[in-house]
């Protein structure tokens, strides 16, 4: 009998001795992850680039944006158009609608297309005869051929596609990007730029900026050629100890003069910081020379007229691999015609810039398949508009904002499908549009972001990338 109470007695206390020491580990384990995040919150605080949680899992981790500048025509691209080629140099017929033009005549004569399109891939879609390397990747590929925009000059489409607004000061989906998820490089910019070294665009730099966002989230400028980033090799005679005791005194002098909410200051502070890190930590990134002589003849590097566009998606390709959130790969600079802007000649235009192009495209899209890292890296290609199936002139195409096409591959899109279509001469889209707040949705809910979430406070009014609301393209996912 005392055997027994004294066993239950035992039982009793082993039962107590188990329940403290479970609170307690609880407790513990409790007060570490607190302590977790609260040093996670106060990394934050002091670096605004610091990683941040999405808002549910991803799907892609960076963007590629194959920016075609000036607006590629969906009638010799991706979009073929059958009765346009009927009615050639016939007035447009009454049933099709009206769009506005900037130079287009109310006389205009419809202008039929000279590429010839083929079914590719095993999905079967039509390619036109531009884009022979694009047509291997097809099945990759999601073709969105009920694009449209709300502005047809180039500026305000361009400030359209980036930011969702149509006149400047808004934040690009790069700086977007850049401030819902922070940056997973410690060496490079989380948010690249690469133009056309042909020169400037109509929307000009504001188009890719923060605007209201914080300076820290702008993006970085990257040049072309052999040397994209200049001064990056540390000066002849200068050691990395000489050049960290400049960057921590040029800091100081700055802290000293700074006014709390400065962010501008706070943001050059911090590019001095990456100026260094890139100097001593990153400058084998931006020397291909170590690439592959198939890789680089892959991307046409060192060869007319892929050379510079295909450096430049070459290098894309290296920037994900280091963790770079969002670059743009700029084609197409300068006035006019050194665009995709056929305005005079659409066949002389489109042809060499699709030369340009096609290969380095289709490489990047190759090459980050191969390596992985296309399940991740979700790709958008196109313009800020199309352009018209009537003629400007005799050959020529004008802007054309009402039915285009843009295409998006890897990072979660299933490719080897078309969503949307334009009217049978391409004027208008007709079935499924596709607004380009419905591309900036995508991209977001790819990158694990929701676009009402996403939100920063400006002028009284929590403003985000998308004005009103845009919805996921469920059917390319």
């Amino acid at each position: 009998m005392l055997l027994n109470v004294s066993e239950n007695m035992l039982d009793s206390r082993r039962r107590e001795f188990l329940r403290d020491s479970c609170c307690g580990l609880g407790s513990v384990a409790l007060a570490t992850m607190l302590e977790t995040e609260r040093a996670q919150a106060e990394t934050r605080r002091t670096n605004p680039l610091s990683a941040k949680p999405s808002h549910f899992s991803p799907r892609a981790t960076s963007v590629i944006f194959l920016f075609m500048s000036g607006g590629p025509s969906q009638i010799e691209t991706f979009d073929p158009k059958p009765l346009l080629n009927k009615l050639d140099g016939q007035p447009r017929p009454a049933e099709f609608q009206e769009a506005k033009y900037q130079r287009i005549r109310k006389d205009a004569k419809l202008l039929g297309s000279k590429r010839r399109f083929r079914q590719h891939g095993d999905s079967g879609i039509d390619v036109s005869d531009l884009f022979p390397y694009t047509a291997h990747c097809v099945d990759d590929i999601a073709v969105l051929r009920g694009c449209y925009g709300d502005k047809v000059v180039h500026s305000a489409a361009q400030y359209e596609l980036f930011s969702g607004r149509t006149f400047p000061g808004f934040p690009a989906m790069g700086s977007w990007g850049l401030y819902g998820l922070g940056s997973e490089s410690e060496s490079l910019p989380a948010y690249v730029v690469m133009p056309d070294p042909d020169g400037a665009l109509e929307a000009g730099q504001p188009m890719y900026a923060n605007g209201f966002l914080p300076a820290t989230y702008q993006p970085t400028m990257f040049g072309s050629g052999q040397s994209p980033v200049r001064n990056l090799e540390m000066p002849p005679g200068v050691t990395s100890s000489q050049r960290r005791k400049t960057v921590n005194l040029i800091r100081e002098l700055n802290q000293a003069n700074a006014n709390p909410g400065d962010d501008e200051l706070a943001a050059r502070i911090r590019a001095y910081d990456l100026a260094f890190r890139m100097q001593t930590q990153a400058p084998e990134i931006f020397d291909i020379s170590g690439e592959t002589k198939e890789t680089l003849e892959l991307y046409g590097v060192g060869v007319e007229p892929t050379d510079d566009y295909g450096r430049r998606c070459l290098l894309a390709r290296r920037l994900v691999e280091q963790g770079v959130r969002f670059t743009v790969v700029v084609s197409g600079g300068g006035p006019g015609n050194l665009q995709w802007d056929a305005h005079n000649d659409i066949e002389e235009n489109h042809l060499r810039m699709a030369a340009q192009t096609d290969q380095p495209v289709a490489a990047l899209l190759t090459d980050l398949r191969r390596r992985g890292l296309l399940e991740t890296t979700l790709i958008l290609w196109g313009g800020e508009f199309g352009r018209s199936p009537e003629a400007q002139g005799r050959k020529g195409r004008d802007h054309h904002n009402v039915g285009f096409t843009m295409w998006m591959a890897g990072g979660g899109i299933k490719g080897g499908q078309v969503l949307g279509a334009t009217d049978e001469i391409g004027m208008h889209a007709v079935e499924n549009r596709c607004h380009f707040r419905d591309i900036h949705t995508t991209i977001l809910h790819q990158l694990g972001l929701e676009q009402e979430e996403l939100t920063y406070l400006h002028e009284g009014r929590q403003e985000r990338l998308t004005l009103i609301e845009g919805r996921v393209l469920e059917q390319i996912l």
